[in-house]
């Protein structure tokens, strides 16, 4: 009797936790990314740099890792630049939160540009799991402007990454 009473609750508890958290269903990647693991945008190790590292989860296939929202955005808009068939779909996008670090699904993350906060390739786009957040952020480090993931444009991901050394050849 009494194990039964206890299994109900911690039925209880899991399905408490699954309707008010919806990132319990989908807890986001692995955090530890394997070392051998490299951008297929710009050929950086991103294990190196795990406060900024991205995924992008295609219907099939292996989960890609980026060194930021950058070059995810950047094989997001082109993936047949870098090296992979246009007609896969993204499945699941994954970015961190700044502040808290945690995994949050990337196209309901809301992101600050042309902020005094540079990531590993420089310029970024800085993803926050609110908007409260963001904003504050954007005071807080001289951001330009905030933006939900389906105002972002491959020309704003263009612009940032003018300039760079990517794969050993130069983006205009």
């Amino acid at each position: 009797m009494k194990s039964h009473i206890l299994s109900i609750c911690g039925l209880a508890l899991l399905l408490i936790g699954i309707f008010l958290s919806p990132q319990a269903v989908s807890a986001g990647p692995p955090e530890k990314v394997e070392s051998t693991e490299r951008c297929p945008v710009c050929g950086m190790f991103v294990a190196k740099y795990p406060n900024w590292v991205t995924q992008i989860q295609y219907t099939e296939g292996h989960p890609k890792y980026f060194d930021g929202v950058k070059d995810l955005m950047a094989h997001f808009f082109s993936p047949a630049a870098y090296g992979f068939t246009p007609e896969l779909l993204a499945k699941e996008i994954w970015v961190k939160d700044y502040y808290s670090l945690k995994w949050i699904d990337g196209r309901s993350a809301v992101y600050v540009t042309g902020s005094d906060v540079f990531g590993p390739m420089g310029k970024e786009f800085i993803p926050f799991s609110t908007q409260e957040s963001a904003e504050n952020f954007l005071k807080d480090h001289h951001g330009k402007k905030v933006l939900l993931f389906h105002e972002i444009t491959s020309e704003m991901v263009e612009s940032m990454r003018s300039g760079h050394k990517m794969k050993g050849h130069m983006k205009k």
